[in-house]
């Protein structure tokens, strides 16, 4: 009799891929907002939130009709009249569409509190709102970009052909169909086994020619900030367009027909060609047979995944008699708690490649996190930040903890907490703070780190009677700490990943001093050949970015070592750059460091609670290093390795 050895991780993989397609409801993602701090802003009780609100409930309920759009002005005279709208992704059932548009109308006053203009995307719906009308006008800002860091073989050709499907596709979304939907999608052959999917759409109150030029306009932004990668999308207020090498949306009857294919290089058995006699059923065909290949997919990449592990993965695997079926117990039941808005992100975290092992214990009850905190008691909490507060706990094997809570007012999202995890549990640093768990049920959205008791730099460094513990030694010490933390982000670990917010508060000073760099949720990932990359959601704190990215959203590692240089002469001189003042002259922090180093002498610019007690030559060297890295052309700042 044949047996068969399957391996139990690839069961598991088989279990979740089951557990994902059981699911007929689908989570909205969110993107991105924006609330132009340019308009002017509403008071609680005023007419225009009265308005509003009336605007959202009706967003609510027409927002299970054909068209996927609906627009509305409410209000008699300015400056009361609200302007609406809200668009479904063309694809998106009813249900989805509804359930977007419920999250979205609750998030964008919550993201946007008291801004008479706000946008909130999300990548089944968009909805915005205005005291001025842009009915039936395209408007191209706010810009949101969004890559696939993978790359593509054979990119000239990829770009033409994807230049060449997308202009096609803006011609047919912009004529529009029956259902009132101006959208679009198509299929194309990339090579014998690659398939090009792409969309595009509009706002159905744009003409024809609006739409097209609203369209067209966004294809241009592709090769700017996609180019050679597998997958990338710009959205515009009023349209957006989108490719992968991946199905990424549903099949409906109103995709325009894919074009005639290269000649194949594997020729099809006439036995499965297609008469193409009845759409009807043909599409109900694709409609069931679509989740199936999808599965079969996510399948696929699982078994390569697990293939291409070796050997003696699979034998330590082997050797733990079953665990891997508790395991799936344990995850399942995780899974009935997690909101299923997240449980897409937990396989993709499997998917990765991290350990079944690593993510469970990863994994925190919420009631373990709510004892060790004596509920979140006020006698515990630490502080609060952008995330929400924070606060020390104590587990049941005596290890102290800190917990950030993400509060429901929070700047920071559901995506922001995602990439802190994913992110830190895949790096190990001694200057990094360590992530030991996370926690997801129901509304509430935990992160568990290691304590750290010295609280941030901030906290000493900025405080008239705890300067003098930061002696020069130890100021070294943290200089050069964090220095290493940065360069392990863009160098040594197994990513190449730009912090994009780091400042003094973000530097965490453990027992003896030693700095560790925290708050990972505005980091991204560069491709291992990518060296820069651009958004229009500038995230961050004044005072500490470059020029480069504050204007114009372009960020490189070269960022991280401008913030890095605004750190050191921070240290050096005691005083901060968001709020730094000088006698009666207006001048920041950099400038005033740039005049004292022209003019030669930089050791006045030395903080005076450390004395007398300092190296002349090492002072001297560290104002060097961070003129350097604050320097205005990134190509002249040094890479973190040749500071270390």
């Amino acid at each position: 009799m044949v047996s068969f050895d399957i391996p139990r991780n690839l069961l598991f993989y088989i279990f979740i891929c089951l557990m994902l397609s059981l699911s007929s409801e689908a989570a909205v993602v969110f993107l991105y907002h924006d609330c132009n701090p340019n308009t002017t802003t509403y008071t609680r009780n005023s007419p225009y939130r009265r308005n509003l609100n009336i605007l959202l409930s009706s967003f609510q309920s027409n927002s299970t009709r054909q068209s996927g759009f609906y627009n509305l002005t409410v209000g008699q005279a300015p400056p009361d009249i609200v302007y609406g709208l809200f668009l479904c992704r063309g694809d998106v059932t009813k249900e989805i569409c509804r359930e977007c548009v419920r999250t979205a109308s609750g998030q964008i006053l919550q993201r946007c509190p008291n801004r008479k203009t706000a946008l909130v995307y999300y990548d089944e719906c968009t909805i915005r709102y205005s005291n001025s009308s842009f009915f039936s006008e395209w408007e191209q800002e706010p810009v949101l970009e969004l890559l696939n860091t993978g790359n593509v073989s054979q990119p000239e050709r990829f770009m033409q052909l994807l230049g060449n499907t997308m202009n096609e596709i803006a011609t047919g979304a912009a004529k529009g169909d029956q259902l009132g939907k101006k959208y679009a999608t198509q299929e194309v052959n990339f090579t014998a086994f690659q398939t090009l999917y792409t969309l595009a759409q509009c706002t159905p109150d744009l003409s024809v020619s609006d739409c097209q030029t609203c369209l067209t306009t966004a294809i241009t932004y592709l090769p700017n900030c996609c180019l050679g990668k597998q997958g990338g999308r710009v959205v515009f207020a009023s349209c957006n367009v989108r490719y992968e090498l991946y199905p990424f949306y549903r099949f409906t009857a109103q995709q325009l027909p894919p074009p005639p294919p290269p000649k194949p290089v594997l020729h099809s058995p006439p036995a499965l060609e297609s008469k193409g006699k009845n759409k009807n059923s043909s599409t109900t065909i694709i409609a069931i047979v679509l989740p199936v290949v999808v599965s079969v997919v996510i399948f696929a990449g699982a078994l390569i995944c697990i293939l291409t592990r070796k050997s003696k993965k699979y034998d330590a695997v082997e050797q733990e008699n079953g665990k891997e079926w508790y395991r799936v117990l344990v995850i399942y039941h995780s899974m009935l708690r997690v909101q299923k808005a997240n449980i897409q992100y937990l396989l993709c975290f499997y998917m990765a490649g991290n350990e079944i092992t690593t993510m469970e214990s990863l994994q925190f009850d919420f009631s373990t996190i709510e004892a060790a905190t004596n509920k979140f008691s006020v006698d515990n909490k630490l502080g609060e930040g952008g995330f929400g507060p924070v606060y020390k706990g104590k587990l049941p094997n005596g290890q102290q903890i800190a917990v950030k809570r993400l509060a429901v007012s929070s700047s920071q999202g559901l995506e922001e907490y995602k990439n802190e995890v994913a992110l830190l549990a895949k790096l190990q640093h001694r200057n990094l703070v360590r992530l030991l768990g996370f926690c997801l049920e129901g509304a509430e959205k935990l992160l568990v780190y290691e304590f750290v008791p010295n609280k941030s730099l901030n906290y000493f460094l900025f405080d008239l009677e705890k300067q003098g513990e930061l002696t020069w030694t130890k100021r070294c010490m943290i200089i050069g700490g964090i220095a290493r933390g940065i360069l392990y982000l863009h160098e040594d670990s197994r990513l190449k990943i730009i912090h994009r917010d780091l400042k003094i508060s973000n530097i965490l000073l453990d027992k003896d001093m030693n700095p560790k760099i925290s708050d990972f949720g505005m980091a991204r990932i560069l491709g291992v050949d990518q060296s820069k990359a651009n958004t229009s959601r500038v995230v961050g704190t004044y005072g500490y970015m470059p020029p480069e990215y504050a204007m114009h959203g372009h960020f490189s590692i070269k960022s991280d070592v401008y913030s890095f240089g605004v750190i050191i002469l921070e240290i050096i001189t005691g005083k901060k750059s968001s709020n730094f003042q000088q006698s009666d002259e207006d001048e920041d922090l950099l400038t005033h460091v740039w005049k004292h180093w022209n003019n030669g002498t930089p050791l006045e610019l030395l903080d005076p609670s450390l004395g007398n007690s300092y190296s002349r030559t090492e002072v001297i060297r560290c104002i060097h290093i961070g003129l350097l890295c604050v320097q205005e052309n990134p190509s002249q700042r040094p890479t973190m390795e040749n500071i270390v």
